[in-house]
């Protein structure tokens, strides 16, 4: 898996930036180590092949997932069959916790992006662990706050900026997560359709397109099937910046 680069990341004296669709600390890095280990001893493994939908949209909970390998998208469809890309998901992660919090049907569906596996705990289970380890449950609380938090820089991210910039944002935001140095250039590693890029920021596949289209010839960035290097994010540094002062 690839990891953090600094390219087109943080200058001195920033804020170093957390990009929206991850958590700062995954839920299991943040347990103490005997409740992690019981927490992972609740469930079965299970092994999933890429682009395997593991939780559904709409559908009653009746469990969650703790992430041990892979990386995972969590997607939510609109009446008229947008798909909108909420967040990545990666080991240490949960899914499906807040519908077996609030015994509610999932408010989104969890697609992993390639091989992933997952410890599946009951969602009775996965309470009872919690009443009976509230320094626990008090960490998963404090990470759904994050969560809403972030979600709320994103809308306003999303209504603060145009599309073009939204894109270098969020190429930026995946270099710093998700990358690796290549001779071609900084890969990004998580491998996301251009339409599921669309739906990261809110825009059509077709504006997507020609933005891609428009970058490649500027020498910014190089792509294959879902694929994207990042040639010079120096200039998506720029494009980014200049959507904030806009």
């Amino acid at each position: 898996m690839g990891g953090s680069t600094s390219s087109g990341g943080t200058r001195p004296g920033e804020t170093a930036r957390v990009p929206f669709f991850q958590d700062r600390v995954p839920f299991l890095a943040r347990l103490a180590e005997p409740e992690r280990a019981e927490l992972l001893g609740l469930g079965p493994r299970v092994a999933y092949r890429a682009r395997t939908e593991v939780l559904h949209e709409h559908v009653p909970s009746t469990h969650v997932q703790l992430v041990l390998s892979g990386r995972l998208m969590v997607t939510a469809g609109s009446p008229n069959g947008y798909v909108a890309l909420l967040a990545l998901r990666r080991p240490g992660d949960v899914v499906g916790e807040s519908a077996a919090l609030t015994g509610q049907a999932r408010s989104a569906t969890v697609t992993t992006l390639e091989a992933a596996e997952c410890v599946l705990v009951g969602r009775e289970a996965f309470l009872d662990f919690l009443a009976r380890h509230p320094d626990a449950h008090r960490k998963l609380s404090a990470l759904l706050v994050e969560r809403v938090r972030a979600g709320d820089r994103r809308a306003l991210e999303l209504a603060s900026s145009g599309v073009r910039e939204r894109l270098a944002l969020l190429l930026l935001d995946l270099a710093r997560a998700h990358s690796e140095p290549t001779d071609n250039g900084l890969l990004l590693t998580v491998p996301l359709s251009q339409q599921e890029l669309a739906g990261s920021v809110g825009a059509s596949r077709e504006a997507i397109v020609r933005l891609l289209a428009e970058l490649r010839r500027n020498g910014v960035v190089r792509t294959a099937r879902r694929r994207v290097w990042l040639l010079r994010p120096e200039v998506l540094s720029r494009i980014a910046a200049d959507g904030h002062r806009s």
